[in-house]
């Protein structure tokens, strides 16, 4: 079992923000960020949004962060942990712009990216970057063939729908090899026919341990899918959101805090198929008290799953 630790105080959401996290800026964030790299946690996951449409501010909050430039601080900031966007919206970005801007941050920084990513799901914010909502999926598909290309060929050529490009060169090359894993996100079928099919691995975000399983027993009937299963990461979020599809609250999203709480909650995703675990402190007032409660999770929770 792998353990991803949600970056705090890169977003403000409304239904986990802390106290602390609605005053922090980049002092704080890299503490957490260094405190999290001096444990054993794997990732430090990355969230992101471009713009916030003013309807959805209510709901998701006004601070998201870029994940590009967040995560090559944060992996400037650190020595061993690995950053995971979680998630980045695929059709944002130019695939050769992203694809090297990641393979800039793995040549300087020894590796250590994986690439969570999407078709996205805010069509306003679509409109804001002039990006077809109606296409993301394709436009999804396409740009991970395109990083693919770009990443791994010496002399890439790519001649697709959204993107063309030939008599390129493209350096440095990532560190990790044969490219930096891409996990696909979304709870729907098509997303996790993309994650079988494109993808190392699948991090949805309203699953749970109880359904679980049967999104896992859907991708195990696809063929991509066998190829990749023994080296391909179900991450979970253990943090019970209580939120629809369109962020809207029905109810009070819960946190485990406790030991008893939180190793029945591990626990209860590693039997459903989880092979890693995103993880997000509870509530706390200070800084302080939270590095405590990561620190009391690394030595008091995570040998117990290694």
């Amino acid at each position: 079992m792998k353990f991803a630790l949600a970056t705090l105080g890169l977003e403000n959401y409304p239904p986990v923000v802390a106290p602390w996290e609605r005053t922090s800026g980049g002092a704080e964030i890299l503490r957490y960020a260094r405190k999290a790299d001096s444990l054993s946690w794997d990732w430090l996951t990355i969230p992101e949004h471009v713009v916030m449409p003013n309807e959805m501010v209510e709901h998701m909050g006004s601070r998201f962060i870029e994940g590009m430039s967040g995560a090559a601080v944060l992996m400037g900031a650190t020595q061993r942990i690995h950053m995971l966007t979680y998630i980045l919206a695929l059709p944002y970005r130019h695939p050769l712009l992203l694809a090297k801007q990641i393979a800039t941050m793995e040549f300087i920084a020894g590796g250590r990216f994986t690439l969570g990513t999407a078709v996205g799901h805010l069509e306003k914010e679509f409109e804001a970057l002039n990006v077809p909502f109606e296409q993301r999926g394709k436009i999804t598909d396409e740009y991970i063939a395109a990083l693919k290309e770009a990443w791994t060929s010496d002399m890439p050529s790519f001649d697709g729908e959204f993107v063309k490009f030939k008599n390129v060169v493209i350096e440095p090359k990532p560190i990790q090899k044969p490219h930096p894993p891409i996990f696909i996100g979304g709870n729907s079928k098509p997303a996790m026919r993309r994650a079988a099919q494109l993808g190392d691995g699948w991090i949805p975000w309203l699953v749970t341990a109880e359904n679980l399983p049967e999104c896992i027993q859907y991708m195990k009937s696809l063929p991509e899918y066998q190829e990749k299963a023994d080296r391909f990461e179900i991450l979970v979020t253990t943090t019970a959101y209580a939120q629809d599809d369109h962020h809207v609250a029905y109810g009070e999203t819960k946190i485990a805090a406790d030991r008893d709480g939180v190793l029945r909650e591990i626990e209860g995703l590693q039997k459903a198929g989880a092979t890693s675990v995103q993880v997000r402190p509870p509530n706390t007032d200070t800084l302080d008290q939270c590095l405590e409660w990561v620190e009391w999770y690394d030595k008091e929770i995570i040998p117990q799953f290694r």
